[in-house]
């Protein structure tokens, strides 16, 4: 009964996203991208060493600094909100989504995913920028936001609103689901190969999905806070280990750099399927493949991020953008490059053309290969701790995520009383944590790819509407920057704007 039933939902999922991931949604994912690059005359290029200069840079000299706390608002670091925001982004989809982009869709995927990336690097600004522009905050200090404040506040559509909160309920669902699924294939397929095949995979699958719901459960009742905390600790760690084996593992194989890299670009545009293999993919498989697992990966265009960067301290809406030209850049240039290189520089193509690429699991056997056939019983063992913990740093973001959809939705209801369905939504949360761990791997990938696209369609109309507010936005900061005597434009609320104002002027918080 439960598989005719997980059958149902494969053929139902599989209709709804040949529609979701149609032409329509990736012309419009680009076309977005294209427009708000336009109007804020590439800002993604012009500002990009101002990403740099004005997040990460700073935030590393300040480690280990105490920050001044604000008794008037509940909020948390920018590094805090960026590394909730990355970690939300940074999970098995850079590792695991990678190298399934590339057996479903073949080496030129990367390419899209890179094209992606860099129009999502100013997406992701304008939702960072419109994110906190349009924050609101309740009678206790916290503030919220992300696109169905902005889609009900900037461009007063509030049954869109609705509706983009209820996707980011389900894609949270979706995605948690995936990184648990992940978790446990790992850990179990780690588990199998040290007994010599003799554990039961599925038992072990199953104690892994309770495990990491109970840790996470611990973590999400803490709140944003705690899930700040946590991500501001792991997401350095795994992303400098990764980092380091990937490049180690890719100068190792220094002589397959050029054709990785020919591979990439020639079979980007591969009009026709030239035969089995790994080659044998048509043009529209390539495009879409690569921009769904791109969006799977950076979610620029989801909306999704821009709530934990409206938690963040900062005033300034265009200095939280910032960030997130800086996330996007980090999450696929970095991260998704080096894990496509290692995987192509590691395998010889040949290798691949002869995989069962209907195999399940497929993907997470050959991200598990690619560092046992590098470094051994210790890469084994170093993707077993790494990927957990990029999937798991993803769970509880996302968490926080789904947990605001649900306070947005029900917030017609009193303050005081949204606290019920939303704890009834983490207890949902947590157990289908567990009880995604055993799921056809494939299928969750499948159902979280069309949620993700659910998500971002009402996220890009607003951006699109709304685009000249974001340029305007632009420009009065950087106006304010120049010494312009104009009233600067940091929240949509006038009451809430001129306290932020008083704030900066006060120099509680620097514009600079």
């Amino acid at each position: 009964m439960w598989d005719s039933f997980l059958k149902t939902v494969e053929q139902v999922n599989s209709t709804l996203n040949s529609y979701v991931w149609g032409w329509p949604t990736i012309i419009l994912i680009l076309g977005t991208g294209l427009l708000l690059t336009i109007r804020t005359r590439a800002l993604q290029v012009r500002k990009f060493g101002e990403s740099l200069n004005t997040t990460i840079v700073p935030t590393f000299k300040s480690l280990g600094k105490k920050r001044q706390k604000d008794g008037r608002v509940r909020s948390i670091s920018q590094f805090e909100a960026f590394s909730t925001a990355i970690s939300g982004t940074v999970g098995t989809g850079n590792i695991v989504g990678v190298v399934a982009a590339i057996l479903a869709g073949g080496p030129g995927a990367v390419l899209w995913m890179w094209i992606s990336a860099f129009f999502g690097m100013v997406t992701n600004y304008a939702e960072n920028v419109l994110g906190l522009y349009f924050r609101k905050k309740d009678s206790k200090g916290n503030l919220s936001g992300g696109s169905f404040y902005y889609i009900a506040y900037g461009l007063k559509w509030k049954w869109l609103a609705y509706l983009a909160a209820i996707f980011c309920i389900f894609a949270s669902i979706g995605m948690s689901g995936v990184q648990t699924n992940k978790i446990s294939g790992t850990l179990s397929e780690a588990i199998v190969r040290a007994s010599g095949g003799t554990a039961n995979a599925e038992m072990i699958k199953l104690i892994v999905g309770i495990v990491v719901a109970v840790i996470a459960a611990v973590i999400i009742i803490g709140g944003i806070k705690r899930i700040g905390k946590v991500a501001s600790m792991l997401v350095p760690f795994m992303s400098l280990l990764f980092i380091i084996l990937a490049l180690i593992a890719i100068v190792t194989h220094y002589y397959r750099i050029p054709e990785a890299f020919a591979m990439i670009f020639t079979k980007a545009f591969n009009f026709n399927a030239v035969g089995g293999g790994i080659l044998g993919f048509t043009f529209a498989t390539v495009i879409k493949k690569g921009m769904a697992r791109g969006v799977f990966s950076n979610e620029a265009g989801l909306g999704s991020s821009v709530i934990a960067h409206s938690a963040s301290e900062t005033r300034e809406p265009v200095k939280q953008g910032l960030w997130g030209v800086f996330e996007i850049f980090f999450d696929t240039f970095v991260i998704c490059t080096l894990t496509a290189l290692m995987f192509l520089t590691t395998f010889p193509i040949a290798d691949l053309n002869a995989l069962d690429l209907e195999a399940d699991g497929l993907d997470s056997f050959m991200s598990m290969s690619m560092f046992s056939t590098n470094f051994g019983a210790f890469g084994t063992a170093t993707f077993s701790i790494i990927l957990p913990l990029f999937a798991f740093t993803t769970i509880i973001a996302w968490s926080y995520y789904g947990e605001k959809g649900v306070e947005f939705f029900f917030g017609f209801m009193k303050e005081k009383n949204r606290k019920y369905p939303v704890t009834i939504f983490k207890v949902i949360y947590v157990l289908l944590i567990a009880a995604s761990a055993t799921i056809h791997s494939g299928l969750i990938w499948d159902i979280s790819d069309t949620f993700n696209g659910l998500m971002a369609l009402p996220n890009l109309i607003c951006l699109v509407a709304l685009s000249g507010l974001v340029a305007k936005i632009t420009k009065n900061y950087y106006d304010r920057k120049k010494g312009a005597k104009i009233e600067p434009m940091l929240s949509a609320y006038p009451e809430m704007n001129e306290e932020f104002k008083q704030d900066i002027q006060s120099g509680d918080r620097e514009m600079n």
